[in-house]
């Protein structure tokens, strides 16, 4: 289920890129990386992330900037920055645009998790099934990873709360009775494009 978070990884340096993409790919997210801004920045114009991990200081365009473009493009985003210097005034910058944290390197894996997971806690879902057991023990495994979990009986039900609220992954079960799945994720689609279905 954890595999439907796209996490960016933002970094000049090959032996970080690697390192933390490894990482949380063993932690089951789906990883892409960049090794400058620009690269960055056009990864995030073809592939909605929930998370991006952006290095302060890179040749070209640096870290701040492409905080700024990544929030223009997709402001729901959540963008860490990460720096091995301290450097006073980039930091008032990158809090004042809304960066997420800074992590200093070298990085604290455990602190990268965690922060992580608490963002993915964040993560919103939504069942769709007529059968009342399928829905009750999905939410209940996906709760039990740290999901909020909204459930609905039928497509009317869903696509009424998805003009209500952004769902960030949905589970649509294909034949249900009224309207069906494919016609659900249609209209749904169409008042939330990014929702992961």
């Amino acid at each position: 289920m954890i595999k439907q978070i796209n996490i960016l990884v933002v970094d000049d340096e090959p032996g970080i890129r690697t390192t933390l993409a490894g990482i949380l790919e063993d932690e089951g997210y789906n990883v892409v990386v960049a090794e400058d801004g620009y690269k960055g920045i056009e990864t995030v114009k073809k592939t909605n992330f929930k998370i991006a991990f952006v290095d302060l200081k890179m040749p070209g365009i640096n870290g701040i900037e492409t905080f700024k473009e990544i929030k223009r493009i997709s402001p729901d985003t959540i963008v860490f920055l990460m720096t091995a210097f301290f450097d006073e005034d980039l930091l008032k910058e990158a809090v004042k645009l809304g960066a997420q944290a800074i992590l200093y390197k070298p990085l604290d894996i455990d602190l990268i998790l965690r922060v992580i997971k608490e963002d993915v806690s964040k993560t919103t879902i939504l069942v769709v099934d007529d059968e009342f057991s399928i829905r009750e023990t999905l939410k209940g495994i996906l709760e039990d990873r740290g999901y909020k979990v909204d459930v609905a009986e039928d497509g009317h039900t869903a696509i009424e709360m998805a003009k209500k609220t952004h769902f960030d992954i949905m589970f649509i079960d294909v034949v249900m009775p009224g309207i069906d799945g494919f016609k659900t994720l249609e209209e749904i689609k169409k008042l939330d494009p990014k929702t992961n279905v």
